[in-house]
């Protein structure tokens, strides 16, 4: 779809040649049966570098790309009712740049939005980079948590104070969906000050798309979710998302092992394997249940969890299932689980989820 759109683009910028061409003589052009003067012939000619101009930054990802097309498109429009004998037709292709244009500039609002979301939940985070983890540290953990952190590589390195992930992903929006969806996303994690931004993009088909941004900050849970960043599908807060936001934080602990000496959470040991964790900060309580073998892994994360922030939304078993791990800066942590909802009927795995990369501390701004 994407090739066809800039095979329009392209071929209207070469139409738009035409006009250049007449106005300064160089041929005959019988298609075009009005005069065009050479200072109009400029204008043709302008509407032409622009869509091509276009179509060049739309095939490099330029996050200004909408800007041009905006230009371009009014300019063509303008020559279109000058000359509508001729060209009333160019209207067309006009309608689906615009239209382009348009979601081109609401995508560019909400990765705007999301990197200045992003800057302030790092500037209040505060640095303890110089802070080493040693091995006394561990001493009032859980054994089975106590075990996984030995276990991770984290000890004798910088407690992390804020990270960045990197995934890959498919998902599935509903229970009763059979297809698929690819997914990119990006999250920041900052530990001193609990929170988290995670941006998602979401490839539905060739023609639909939708963003979403999930938050934890401040102990309030936000979720976000646009149509081709057009159109607002969920926009919601409430209490209930507030602790379901918070036991996802906790779940992501496995990428984050020091964030498990948090003063903001309590352990307790259920056996020689499991252990579960209670956090509590700002007004907002969760909790959950950590899984080990034998190794020191963490294998699995279990809540309940509330599906939905509506009055009659239920709270449900929701895991995290572990089926890999790697090593990122010296850190091993999960690269690879699913994420289930046990719900009355079904159990519903609606995601599948890789890292591909973690940054720690400085990196982490890279």
């Amino acid at each position: 779809m994407r090739i066809a759109f800039l095979i329009i683009v392209f071929f209207h910028g070469l139409i738009h040649l035409l006009g250049f061409v007449k106005g300064f003589g160089v041929k005959e052009v019988k298609e075009l049966t009005l005069p065009i003067s050479k200072p109009m012939g400029v204008v043709w000619l302008t509407a032409t570098i622009l869509f091509f101009t276009f179509g060049v930054l739309q095939l490099l990802n330029s996050k200004y790309a909408w800007l041009i097309g905006f230009v371009a498109v009014v300019i063509s429009q303008v020559l279109v009712f000058l000359y509508w004998k001729d060209a009333k037709f160019g209207t067309i292709p006009n309608i689906i740049i615009l239209a382009v244009s348009i979601v081109l500039f609401c995508y560019y609002n909400f990765q705007k939005l999301v990197q200045q979301e992003t800057t302030q939940l790092l500037i209040k985070n505060v640095s303890t980079e110089n802070r080493t983890l040693n091995k006394s540290d561990l001493i009032k953990l859980p054994e089975p948590v106590k075990n996984w952190l030995l276990n991770s590589g984290v000890v004798g390195k910088p407690f992390i104070s804020v990270g960045k992930v990197t995934q890959i992903a498919e998902m599935l929006m509903k229970p009763d969906q059979e297809n698929w969806m690819t997914a990119k996303a990006i999250q920041y994690t900052t530990i001193e000050s609990p929170a988290f931004i995670w941006t998602v993009d979401v490839k539905m088909n060739s023609l639909l798309n939708f963003q979403g941004r999930d938050k934890f900050d401040d102990g309030k849970g936000e979720m976000l979710i646009k149509m081709n960043s057009l159109i607002n599908v969920v926009n919601e807060r409430g209490k209930k998302l507030d602790e379901g936001t918070l036991q996802r934080y906790l779940g992501e602990m496995v990428w984050f092992p020091t964030l498990a000496l948090s003063p903001h959470i309590t352990w307790e040991q259920v056996d020689e394997n499991t252990a579960k964790a209670t956090m509590t900060y700002k007004g907002t309580l969760g909790s959950g249940t950590f899984y080990f073998n034998s190794k020191g892994d963490v294998t699995k994360f279990s809540a309940l969890r509330y599906k939905g922030n509506e009055a009659e939304a239920k709270r449900y078993q929701w895991e995290m299932n572990i089926t890999d791990y790697k090593t990122f800066e010296g850190i091993k942590v999960p690269a690879k689980m699913t994420s289930n909802w046990k719900l009355e009927n079904k159990d519903w795995t609606w995601l599948k989820m890789e890292v591909t990369n973690i940054k720690y501390n400085k990196n982490a701004s890279h």
